[in-house]
């Protein structure tokens, strides 16, 4: 049977979205076929208002939908640690822990050669200005790997000169692992971070 150019164009369109196949976009595709007008409307105007209505803060780069950013101008909040992730997402993973009160600073990414993402294109240098407003401690939550490590430690080097301490996320063994499923990085970063119990 011929396939039909609008069908066919949404498919593309939803199978460039993280985690979705081609056979999840057609589902997606025709399972909107069968929704109601309004339904439809709705999804679409949600869609257009999302690129219209979400910017980022010009302080820390959290997505934000209003003038004010709720961490950087929350009185709560301790203003002498800023936790230095590389996505948005990892800031709401963080948050979502409710195990940290202070800043944060979106990267947009992480160094990485082989993708040509270089030190330019990334939030770094307003970092640096942010650190020289009284910040203390500058914790680098980076993903562990290789393109993370290298974001690190350039971090770390030139905000050396800073009055701030500058501290990685420790890694090692997630609850409930087993030592012989972990990979040779994961057991060698557990053992250098130990500590006295």
């Amino acid at each position: 049977m011929k396939s039909l150019k609008p069908i066919d164009r949404l498919i593309e369109s939803l199978a460039k979205l993280p985690s979705v196949g081609r056979k999840s976009a057609e589902r997606m595709a025709y399972s909107l076929l069968e929704n109601s007008d309004e339904d439809i409307q709705e999804f679409s105007d949600a869609l257009l208002n999302l690129k219209q209505s979400i910017k980022k803060c010009p302080k820390c780069g959290l997505l934000i939908d209003s003038d004010n950013c709720p961490i950087c101008d929350d009185p709560n909040r301790d203003k002498t640690k800023i936790l230095v992730v590389s996505h948005y997402k990892d800031a709401l993973a963080i948050e979502n822990s409710d195990s940290y009160n202070g800043l944060y600073h979106i990267l947009n990414g992480e160094i990485s050669l082989n993708k040509g993402i270089t030190v330019d294109s990334l939030n770094i240098s307003s970092l640096e200005e942010r650190v020289n407003e009284g910040v203390e401690e500058v914790i680098i939550a980076t993903n562990p790997t290789i393109d993370g490590e290298t974001t690190a430690l350039y971090i770390s080097k030139i905000l050396n000169g800073s009055k701030a301490n500058v501290t990685r996320l420790a890694y090692g063994l997630p609850m409930g692992g087993n030592l012989d499923y972990a990979d040779q990085i994961t057991l060698q970063k557990a053992l250098e971070g130990r500590h006295k119990l």
